[in-house]
């Protein structure tokens, strides 16, 4: 654990986390911009370049479960430092890959040790941080989480574009080895020492069918738009939920789970992660559509479709160290208006079909929207469930951040393309979607703040069960 001792400079260890989670994040965003240059370089083929701009998400969500899982098992600062090494050694293989196959493997392994390293920096979070430092953590996180997405596409168009050293794409990879490295020192020092507790056993057969059912639902969406969305693809989406099963009946049969599924029984976890979802999948879907829309509909470069973006990751930035100084009561009701906030922003933009300095304007209340909305959700969520839960906890949420953003980008993605007509009339459909959707976010919110003050209360069935367990005991 993240646990004895404790942090002697807690500032610098959050610095550490969140920048290996913003690397991360870099990551899954780095190579959309570089395809046309992988594919001049390396000659893939279309399902190949596919895999190498997906592969990565893939093993990524598959794994984040069982990371969280390892590092309540193995130690939280082991485990992280573990994955940060691995990360770099497989970005620099990405960067060095002479073949095709090579670079599909290494960005696989890319992905797995991300998956590996981030469900530590949730967890860091909650058992070194309480109260209002916690919840200032927190939205710091939200920003790591946020600017590396948009950072990721604008490192790409800029390190392709300048072509260092005539090396095309390989520099989005390489850079990240300094980068690691430094980190790594820094980590070792500042990390604290894991508990010198027992180990754990890992549930293996747990592992295999989440990852088995994880996997049957995360192939099709993340390569069934492309492909046009042929049979398998249904039969794959289909498949998971049996499988799915399978692995709940295991967890409550066996003594140490994978993951504890009595979290997914809290009102509150289950609102608040349902909102979060639906919330940052129309996020990462906007990334996708606002990329097309202004390069292929508005005439600008890539370069500008990455930079547009910077209003968003700003005022997202603001709001998270922003909401935990505000009242409490303010706090509790920020989710609410800040997803309704984000829903009148993709309406206005839709209708608006704005370019230039107003599509800044109105990118920039968007992430303000989204950043109210964000942090103190994570907070709610974490503050109302008890420390028992940290590690399912942060596979649960980084997870639902994967499902939740590959399934926004194939839903919406493919209902932008398929939209016929003109790029603006496909935009304003789209957004009009979004806005639908971040409004039923902001429903289960107040749903999640509902079932928090209840929880709080000790009115809800959850707590009168454990209450009611305890006096057992």
């Amino acid at each position: 654990m993240f646990s004895i001792p404790e942090p002697r400079r807690p500032a610098l260890m959050l610095a550490v986390l969140l920048t290996g989670q913003f690397m991360v994040n870099v990551d899954i965003a780095v190579v959309n911009v570089a395809g046309p240059s992988i594919q001049d370089g390396l000659h893939p083929s279309g399902g190949a370049l596919e895999l190498i701009v997906s592969g990565y998400t893939l093993a990524y969500a598959v794994l984040l479960v069982t990371g969280a899982r390892l590092g309540a098992a193995r130690g939280h600062r082991r485990m992280f430092l573990a994955g940060l090494a691995a990360f770099t050694v497989a970005s620099l293989a990405c960067g060095l890959a002479p073949a095709t196959g090579t670079l599909v493997a290494a960005r696989l392994a890319q992905g797995a040790a991300g998956a590996l390293m981030v469900p530590q920096v949730l967890s860091g979070i909650q058992i070194h941080f309480t109260g209002k430092a916690r919840a200032r953590a927190q939205g710091m996180l939200a920003v790591a989480l946020s600017g590396g997405a948009v950072a990721g596409q604008v490192l790409g168009g800029v390190l392709v574009s300048a072509d260092l050293f005539g090396l095309g794409w390989r520099p989005i990879f390489l850079v990240n080895v300094p980068v690691g490295i430094v980190l790594l020192l820094a980590g070792v020092r500042l990390l604290p020492a894991d508990s010198a507790g027992g180990r754990a056993r890992l549930d293996l057969p747990g592992v295999g069918l989440l990852s088995g059912a994880t996997l049957l639902g995360i192939v099709p969406l993340l390569f069934g738009r492309e492909a046009g969305w042929p049979v398998w693809t249904w039969v794959s989406l289909v498949a998971c939920v049996p499988v799915f099963v399978l692995f709940v009946r295991r967890q409550r049969r066996v003594a140490s789970p994978l993951l504890d599924l009595g979290v997914l029984t809290r009102p509150v976890v289950a609102w608040s992660l349902g909102a979060l979802g639906a919330a940052t999948g129309t996020y990462y879907a906007m990334l996708f559509v606002l990329a097309l829309y202004v390069q292929d509909g508005l005439g600008r470069s890539a370069l500008f479709s990455g930079m547009v973006l910077v209003s968003w990751v700003a005022a997202f930035g603001i709001a998270g160290p922003l909401v935990p100084r505000l009242p409490a009561r303010v706090v509790e009701g920020a989710p609410v208006a800040g997803y309704l906030l984000l829903a009148s922003v993709y309406v206005a933009v839709g209708l608006s079909h704005a370019d230039g300095t107003a599509l800044i304007v109105l990118l920039g209340f968007g992430g303000l929207g989204l950043g109210l909305g964000f942090a103190p959700q994570l907070a709610r969520i974490t503050a109302d469930v008890p420390a028992e839960y940290a590690t399912d906890l942060s596979g649960l949420i980084n997870m639902n951040f994967q499902l939740g953003g590959v399934a926004g980008v194939a839903v919406f993605g493919t209902l932008y393309l398929g939209v016929p007509g003109s790029h603006a009339h496909a935009l304003t459909v789209v957004m009009l979607a979004f806005g639908g959707t971040a409004l039923a976010a902001s429903l289960a919110s107040l749903a999640g703040r509902r079932a928090a003050k209840r929880e709080r209360q000790g009115s809800s069935p959850a707590r009168r069960a454990a209450v009611t367990a305890s006096s057992r005991v």
